[in-house]
């Protein structure tokens, strides 16, 4: 189908022709193909147009002489199809415009044949706006997408005002039409109108046709584009398949961008003088205006968006599954050098031999999941606890799970069989941490001190150690290591007091 030029290009054509200047010559002047020029030319001539082109005549009226509508061959005296019907029943599955012929025949015997029949179709067809000229399968797809449009909600409270994303669905065969305010395009939102624009519906569609929003679709690619782990969740719980329009390809959405028109028009204009000072307010009044808009007759169809949903799209919708879809998001997350990945500043462990890897993690309001190639390994409860752990045993490395055994009263217990220097020392350094277990490595290195060099020469150490006032697992260590257990601890010096009028002495304070 050749190009359509402006008045002014189409005027330059027929200027030029009349020069008797080639037809590629003219091309290349005003930068079309040369199939253009001719194909102009020739409309040009047939309508009987000449250079100049008359001082009244507009851009429409040179549009309506160089493609005239096209007149339906007259039947005289044969009864016609309600084309309407025709062109409803051929949206059903299975169903051929040979298929509606032979039943029209069936009735009217004396009626038009099929080459007639078909003719007469593409005609009437073709009077229809362009988004109704596309056919779709009852209940077969939904086409989803964000208004270029915003609406303010102003906080009761601060006088703020913040813009709400309004988010439309549509059905492709009877253009039955759903629309909802949310707060972004978040996944979290994109999903959530998924879930009601299924319960508006009563059932859900073979096919979801998203626009490449990142919310939806991860990569986007012509061949093969990558969904979002969340979004295909969703499809996946629904029993239906997402199909992102592709790239650079506008008819694949023409169906949602026909409706974020019509909601823009009917909806959005319609609230532009209120004023809306909550969400829920807000929905409420487009869903008034949605129901009010599915009931506004066609203007070339029998009947309404609501009529023909529940004719043709909700018998073929899928069931609803049982429960409603609950979103998880999911994550990518390297596992820390001790095993644990951090999800919303709490840690959860996974088997320790994933220690450094990348794993996947699906994080929902109940529990969080941990996956590895497709494969789950690990899954824990959600904890709202911040900065604590959430550790499995069998996750841990086998020393690490004998350390599981170990607390206080077990420490203190091996170090009174030692002896009452080492039980002290103990028990202070079980104080010594703000958290009690952050000194069970310590107390079980001095204690372990007795296997390597004795009951008798650790109490020794610890006495030593507890003198000296510096009660660790590095001092108990360095005493042992030189054998500074036995050396005598050096007595304190005495404390000589100055005899001068500046200094006060302790009695001053007193």
């Amino acid at each position: 189908m050749s190009r359509r030029l402006t008045m002014r290009k189409i005027s330059e054509v027929l200027r030029l022709n009349q020069c008797n200047l080639s037809k590629r010559a003219i091309a290349e002047s005003i930068g079309v193909s040369p199939s253009t020029v001719s194909d102009y030319i020739r409309r040009a001539q047939s309508a009987g147009l000449t250079y100049p082109l008359p001082l009244d005549m507009d851009e429409s009226a040179l549009d309506r002489k160089l493609y005239p509508d096209p007149i339906p061959p007259r039947v005289k005296g044969r009864p016609m199809p309600v084309w309407s019907f025709i062109h409803r029943e051929l949206g059903k599955k299975h169903v051929t415009l040979e298929l509606l012929w032979q039943e029209y025949k069936t009735i009217h015997p004396d009626g038009i044949q099929y080459s007639s029949f078909c003719e007469h179709y593409r005609v009437w067809r073709g009077t229809l706006s362009v988004s109704m000229r596309q056919t779709h399968a009852p209940g077969d797809r939904l086409f989803v997408d964000y208004a270029g449009t915003k609406i303010p909600v102003t906080d009761p409270q601060t006088g703020e005002i913040k813009w709400a994303e309004i988010f439309v669905a549509v059905l492709g065969a009877s253009n039955y039409t759903y629309g909802e305010a949310t707060w972004s395009q978040t996944i979290p939102d994109w999903l959530g109108s998924h879930v009601r624009t299924f319960e508006f519906l009563g059932g859900v569609v073979q096919l979801v046709v998203p626009d490449n929003l990142k919310s939806g679709v991860t990569l986007a690619s012509f061949y093969d584009p990558e969904i979002n782990p969340s979004y295909q969740e969703l499809a996946s719980h629904y029993g239906t398949a997402i199909l992102p329009a592709r790239v650079r390809k506008p008819k694949d959405k023409a169906k949602v961008e026909g409706a974020v028109l019509i909601v823009s028009r009917w909806i959005i204009a319609a609230l532009r003088n209120r004023r809306f000072f909550s969400l829920a307010e807000l929905n409420e009044a487009i869903a008034q205006l949605i129901n009010r808009l599915n009931l506004k007759p066609f203007k070339k169809l029998p009947g309404n968006r609501k009529q023909m949903f529940e004719q043709i799209d909700k018998p073929a919708l899928r069931p609803l599954p049982p429960e409603r879809y609950e979103f998880a998001d999911w994550l990518i997350r390297r596992v820390a050098i001790d095993y644990h990945v951090e999800i919303e500043s709490h840690y959860y462990s996974v088997p320790f031999r994933l220690a450094k890897q990348k794993v996947q993690v699906r994080v929902s309001s109940r529990s969080v999941e941990v996956f590895v190639k497709g494969q789950r390994v690990a899954s824990h409860p959600k904890s709202s606890q911040a900065y604590k752990q959430t550790t499995l045993a069998e996750h841990m490395p086998k020393g690490h799970q004998e350390m599981l055994d170990w607390n206080a009263g077990r420490f203190t217990k091996w170090a009174y069989s030692i002896g009452p220097n080492t039980e002290c020392l103990i028990n202070k350094l079980l104080r010594s941490k703000p958290h009690e277990q952050q000194s069970y490595r310590a107390c079980l290195g001095v204690l372990r001190f007795s296997k390597s060099y004795g009951s008798d020469r650790l109490e020794a150490a610890c006495l030593k150690a507890l003198e000296l006032n510096a009660v660790s697992y590095r001092t108990v260590s360095t005493i042992l290591k030189n054998g500074m257990e036995s050396t005598p601890s050096k007595p304190k010096s005495p404390n000589h007091s100055i005899d001068h009028p500046n200094v006060r002495g302790p009695d001053y304070y007193h």
